[in-house]
Parts: C-alpha cells; structure tokens; sequence
C-alpha cells in the first residue's frame, strides 16, 4: 500500500492511538479524552471540512453583492462548522460497520466503540440545534433554502452503497450553502446563482476524488464506491475534467453579473490553483492526495476575492 496516510487495517485495529488523516492541534488536543471523542466526531480536528462547506456560502453572499454583510458571513461560518459536525455524526451512525473495515476509518469514535451511538445521537441534536440558532438569523426565504437542504443531508451516507458516484451527491450537500446565501441577499439573477453552485458541484466532485484516492485499496476490499475507484488511472484526468468544468460553470456566473471579458480576469487566479493541484496530483501516494485535497481551503478564498470583485462591480 503507497502512500503515508494509511497503514494497513492490521495496525489502524490495534494502535487506538493511530488516527491517519487527523490534524489535533489546540483546543482539541488539549481536551480529555472522552470530550475529544466527541470533538472528534464532528471532525473538529479536522477543519479542512467546514472550510470547504462555508466558502460556497462566502461566494454566494460576496458574488451576491453582499459584501457589507460581514454578521452574515459569520453566521454562516458558525452554521458551516456545526453543520459539517452534524452530518460527519450522522454519516459515523450510518457507516460505524464500514468504518471498521478500513484502515483509515477504523478508529473512529462510533466505530472503535469509544462513543456509542446513543450518545452520539444526542451530540447529533446538540449541533443541529447550533444549526436551528443560524437559520433564524436568515429571512424565511432562505430558511426555507435551507431545510431543502435536509433530505439530501440524510440520504448521503447511504450513496457509496448504491452509485460509483457519491461525491456528485456531496457535491450537492456540501455546496447547498451557495444557494442559501445568495437568497438572502437577493431573488434576482438567478442565472449566476445556478453557474455558481453547478460549478461548486463539480469542484467537490473534484476534490472529493482525490480525497477518495487515499481509501481506493480498502474500499475495494469492503465494496465501497467512489469516483476515484471508478476512474481507476484515469483519476488525473477525470479531476482535471471537473475543475475545468467547474471553471466553465463559475465563468458563466461572471458574466450573467458582469458581461464582459475583464471580470474573468478574476477567475485565472483559480484557475492556476486549481492546475497547480492537477500537475501535481500523485495518485499512487497518499499523503500527496491529502495534501492536494486540503489545498481548496486556500482555493477557496482565491475564489472569495474573485467574487467580491466581481460582484462589487457587477449588476446591481
């Protein structure tokens, strides 16, 4: 097995202390243990996850051009940190007999029996309350953007049992925030909005896909789907494929709000992370992937600024 942020399932079962693709720093790591169980359930030591759900958010409201609204952003940073928490519970419910059998999984809190689904069930309701306190700060047109975004929330751990594609339902789940932002700032073109979130889509097809390339070998054992799976060697080309979509459809978000070439300008930027990722991507080597994957947190605010500028100069 290639690369370092796996190290066979033998030793991930018997070092309780093996957690692969953790980053406890801080607060996390100075918590006891058994409220770093919990802080771990919800991926608290690993805040590339709520990065990557918020910044849809920030772009929305930014490209939106809801630049002033800073209280927004925030809210929306606060309701992403708790929202990514609940769903990464609720997939650890659902996955806790897959969990074992992969290495990189296998020490999780539910899975190795450090927390037990009861309690985390109540830490579940606990991070969806935080997420109820956020959706009251949005008016009800957004509120109800939201909630639609409930269903697809709740069927997601069930899609790398029935599709090679789950990371195309992720991509709806984790970037549903574009299109909560956005409606809180305006109900007008709607055209950018649906460039915008299309383009988030296929981005997290994206980056999910490197992600998976660190799980490929112990997902075949187990039968678990994934993007990076099913395109096999080929994975190289099928990331760069929907980064230059995403670029496509974001482009197109450019200029529903600003109908000439200079506003595109702000997109090369993005462009160039997103080819730098591609270049470099080592598909046989697994820290590699991870350290690509991570990458979007900065990607993300590259795109952040493109859409502030844009949409601070766009059609108002």
């Amino acid at each position: 097995m290639t690369g370092g942020s796996r190290s066979g399932i033998s030793r991930s079962v018997t070092d309780p202390t093996f957690v692969p693709d953790s980053q406890q720093r801080g607060l996390v790591a100075a918590l006891p243990p058994h409220l770093r169980d919990f802080a771990m359930l919800a991926r608290f030591d690993r805040p590339i996850g709520w990065w990557l759900l918020f910044w849809p958010c920030a772009w929305s409201v930014l490209l939106a051009g809801g630049e002033e609204r800073w209280g927004l952003i925030l809210w929306l940073l606060l309701g992403s940190i708790a929202m990514r928490g609940a769903g990464c519970v609720l997939n650890d419910i659902v996955d806790a007999d897959l969990d074992r059998k992969v290495a990189r999984t296998a020490q999780r809190p539910v899975a190795s029996g450090r927390v037990s689904k009861q309690a985390a069930w109540v830490w579940l309701a606990a991070l969806c309350l935080i997420g109820l306190v956020v959706l009251v700060q949005l008016r009800i047109e957004a509120q109800l953007v939201a909630l639609g975004s409930l269903a697809l929330v709740a069927a997601y751990p069930f899609m790398k049992r029935i599709t090679w594609w789950p990371q195309a339902w992720l991509g709806m789940v984790f970037t549903w925030g574009a299109l909560v932002g956005w409606i809180e700032i305006r109900s007008d073109h709607l055209e950018a909005l649906a460039g915008l979130y299309f383009g988030s889509i296929v981005w997290c097809v994206g980056y999910d896909t490197i992600y998976a390339i660190q799980d490929r070998e112990d997902d075949a054992l187990v039968g678990i789907r994934s993007s990076a799976r099913r395109l096999g060697r080929h994975v190289r080309a099928g990331v760069a494929a929907f980064y230059a979509l995403a670029l496509a459809f974001w482009a197109l978000a450019f200029w529903a709000m600003r109908p000439d070439w200079v506003g595109l300008i702000a997109l090369i930027p993005v462009a160039l992370h997103m080819g730098f990722q591609v270049v470099t991507l080592a598909p046989e080597d697994g820290e590699n992937a991870l350290a690509r994957f991570r990458s979007n947190r900065d990607l993300g605010l590259v795109m952040a600024l493109a859409c502030w500028v844009v949409g601070n100069a766009g059609i108002l």
